[in-house]
C-alpha cells in the first residue's frame, strides 16, 4: 500500500518506525533496512527515510560519523535510487554542515542517472536556502564547466536562495549571460523570472538587468518575468499589470 493511501494515524506509526529502524542500523553499523527503504518505489518512503537521517544527525553527535561514511558507502550502490537518497539525506545534513558533505555533491553531480543528478539541484536549493556560503562557493566553482548540463543544473540549484536574497545570486546568474546552450540559456531565463516576483525582488532583479551585456537573455528574462506575474498571480507582490509598468519605468 501506497504511503499516502495510508490514514495519517498510520504514516505517522510508519515513519517513527522507518526511523528506529534506521537508527538502530546506524548503531549496529547495519544497513539492510535502510537500503530497503532507500531504494522502495515509494517518493515518501524515501523521502521519509532521508529525513529520517537528518534528524538523526542532528539530535545524535556520537552518531554523526557514522551517518556520513554511510552515506558515502550508498554512493556506490547500483540502484540509482538509492544513490539519489543518499544525496537527499546529505541535503539534509549539508544545511547545517556542507564540508561534510561535498564529496557527496561532488558525486551526485557527475552520476550517470538523471534522478541522483536532480537530488544534488535539489539540495542545493534547500542548502542554499538554509546554509548559503558554503552552497554558493562550491556552485560557484560549476558554473563554467565543460559540461552544459552541470552549468544548467548548478543554475537551477542556486534558484531557491535567489527568492528571497536575489543579490546573492545575480552575480552568478550574470556569468552565465553568454552561454550559447539553449538549455543553459532557458534556464537562465526561468531562475531570473522565479526570483522577481517577492518582495522587493523585482525592482533588484530589473536594477541588476540594467548592467547586462547580452540583450537576448535580458529580453528572454523581462518576458520570463512578466509571465510569471500571470502564471504566479495569487502569490506575487504586483500585478502583471503593475510588474509591465514598473520594468517600462526603468527604460525598457
Amino acid at each position: 500500500m501506497a504511503f499516502y493511501d495510508l490514514s495519517k494515524e498510520e504514516r505517522v506509526k510508519l515513519v517513527d518506525k522507518i526511523s528506529g529502524n534506521i537508527a538502530s542500523e546506524i548503531h549496529s553499523a547495519k544497513h539492510s533496512q535502510i537500503l530497503v527503504y532507500f531504494s522502495d518505489e515509494d517518493t515518501y518512503i524515501r523521502k521519509s527515510a532521508y529525513l529520517a537521517i537528518g534528524r538523526l544527525y542532528k539530535a545524535n553527535g556520537h552518531l554523526r560519523r557514522k551517518i556520513i561514511d554511510l552515506l558515502n558507502f550508498l554512493m556506490d550502490e547500483e540502484n540509482p535510487k538509492i544513490r539519489q537518497t543518499a544525496v537527499n539525506a546529505a541535503g539534509e545534513i549539508g544545511m547545517i554542515n556542507f564540508p561534510l558533505i561535498r564529496n557527496i555533491m561532488n558525486k551526485g553531480l557527475f552520476d550517470e542517472h538523471h534522478i541522483v543528478r536532480n537530488a544534488v539541484i535539489g539540495s542545493i536549493k534547500k542548502m542554499g536556502e538554509k546554509n548559503p556560503i558554503p552552497t554558493l562557493a562550491f556552485a560557484k566553482e560549476y558554473l563554467h564547466h565543460d559540461n552544459k548540463e552541470i552549468r544548467r543544473e548548478i543554475c537551477h540549484g542556486i534558484e531557491l536562495r535567489g527568492r528571497t536574497h536575489p543579490q546573492d545570486i545575480l552575480p552568478m546568474l550574470k556569468e552565465l549571460q553568454f552561454d550559447k546552450t539553449a538549455r543553459v540559456k532557458n534556464t537562465l531565463g526561468h531562475v531570473l523570472g522565479q526570483i522577481a516576483y517577492k518582495k522587493g525582488c523585482l525592482e533588484t532583479v530589473v536594477e541588476d538587468l540594467k548592467n547586462w551585456e547580452n540583450k537576448e537573455i535580458v529580453s528572454l528574462a523581462l518576458a520570463e518575468i512578466i509571465d510569471v506575474h500571470d502564471r504566479y498571480k495569487d502569490f506575487t507582490i504586483k500585478t502583471q499589470k503593475e510588474a509591465i509598468a514598473y520594468i517600462n519605468s526603468q527604460g525598457f
